[in-house]
């Protein structure tokens, strides 16, 4: 399983509801996976998300 190598955030489960007479219903259970880029940074690899990404180039965080 992918993870984000500085936050650690990763896949998680979601549900798709449909409205039936004023009432939801449950359809399909799906994984919601995170925007996770590569990022050449000094000469290292990371697999990063794009929130990380954004602040890692804004230099907020420190790699």
């Amino acid at each position: 399983m992918k993870v984000c190598q500085i936050c650690g955030k990763n896949r998680k489960k979601a549900i798709k509801r449909k409205k039936l007479r004023g009432k939801f219903n449950p359809v399909k259970k799906y994984f919601q996976k995170p925007n996770l880029q590569i990022l050449n940074f000094q000469g290292k690899k990371f697999l990063v998300c794009k929130d990380c990404r954004k602040l890692i180039l804004k230099g907020k965080i420190k790699v």
